[in-house]
Parts: C-alpha cells; structure tokens; sequence
C-alpha cells in the first residue's frame, strides 16, 4: 500500500499524533528508537481494538485460539472482498486479490512476519481501490479516509506507513519478529473486527 500518501500540509489529528507518531515517524520510517510492544499496544488502543489485541498478542502463534482467530479474519476479509461493488471493469481485481489471501495466511503459518507484512501492505493497497476506487490513489486519500471516520483513518495511514519497514539488513530494518508480528496483527485485528 505503499501508493498511500498524505498530502504535505496534512497533520494527524492531535488525539491520535502521539501514539500513531511512536508507532511511525512523519517522514514514514522510524525515530532513533524502534517501536516497542508498548507503543503498539498504545496504537491499537486508539485504533479501538486494544484489548482484542492483548489477549490475541498473548497467544503462542501455534495456539488453537489463534488459529481460530486467523480464520475468522481470512472468511471477513473474503467477505469484505465479496461484497464490494465494483465496476465490472474491477472484477478481476477482486478475484485477483482473493487469490493473493491463501499465500498470505501461508506466509504467517510459516512464521515469516516480514515477508507477511509486505503481502499484507499489497493487500490492503488493493483492498483500498476497491472500497475507494481511485480516491485510493490520491494524495489526500488518508485525509479523506479521516473525514469519513478517524479510526479509519487512522487505520489507513498505518496501512500507507507499513512500506516504511524495511527488508532486513537495510537501515532503519526492524528485526525483531516479536515486533514485527505485532504491527502485523493490529491490521489483521482491524479487519477482523471491521
């Protein structure tokens, strides 16, 4: 999703700067310091999903409960998919993305939460177009994401910033699985619970 910009004159609302801000910096990559699990539990605490969160960042990725989980998010983002109107001319485009879902839940089967975020940020940029057509494409679509809804909003401006993580061995790289797997789920959580 990393087509997703913000205009330059655009601020995150102030109820939201400072844990969006721990999480990504404004120029997109982190500050001196990477983001820790407490900055990220405190995002998703805005983000209106804390606590569904911290119980599922508890689990052992090998855990029943967050299987199920992860199953309920692949069926509400195959609805999400299914019930979206789109153009016929966007058909494909559907089809083409739920095709890319089963890789994706591979990807975290296997435990690879840098490659997953990747596929993920590819996913929510088609996710995007279809919701929003090409306002999607736009430099303004976070701020128009905002005047909808602020925690959609916000939801998308960390779905534009995730191309920010970097691959691992380049600057700026987060290495931390931990951490990276819980940037992850806050955009599985989001689409769980949208």
């Amino acid at each position: 999703m990393s087509r997703v910009t913000t205009s330059k004159g655009f601020v995150l609302p102030g109820e939201y700067r400072k844990a969006a801000e721990r999480l990504f910096s404004r120029d997109g990559f982190f500050w001196n310091q990477k983001p820790d699990l407490k900055a990220i539990a405190e995002f998703a605490k805005v983000l209106g999903i804390g606590a569904e969160f911290q119980r599922l960042l508890s689990l052992e990725k090998s855990s029943d409960d967050l299987h199920k989980f992860l199953q309920n998010f692949q069926n509400n983002l195959d609805l999400l998919i299914q019930k979206t109107w789109v153009e016929k001319s966007d058909e494909r485009r559907k089809g083409k993305l739920q095709d890319e879902i089963p890789a994706f839940m591979a990807t975290i089967e296997k435990g690879d939460s840098q490659k997953a975020i990747v596929e993920f940020n590819t996913i929510l940029g088609e996710l995007a177009y279809l919701f929003f057509g090409s306002q999607s494409e736009q430099e303004d679509f976070t701020e128009y994401t905002f005047r909808i809804d602020a925690q959609m909003g916000l939801f998308w401006w960390y779905g534009g910033k995730l191309s920010s993580l970097k691959e691992p061995g380049k600057k700026n790289a987060v290495k931390d699985d931990k951490v990276l797997w819980a940037i992850l789920l806050l955009g599985i959580c989001y689409l769980t619970n949208f």
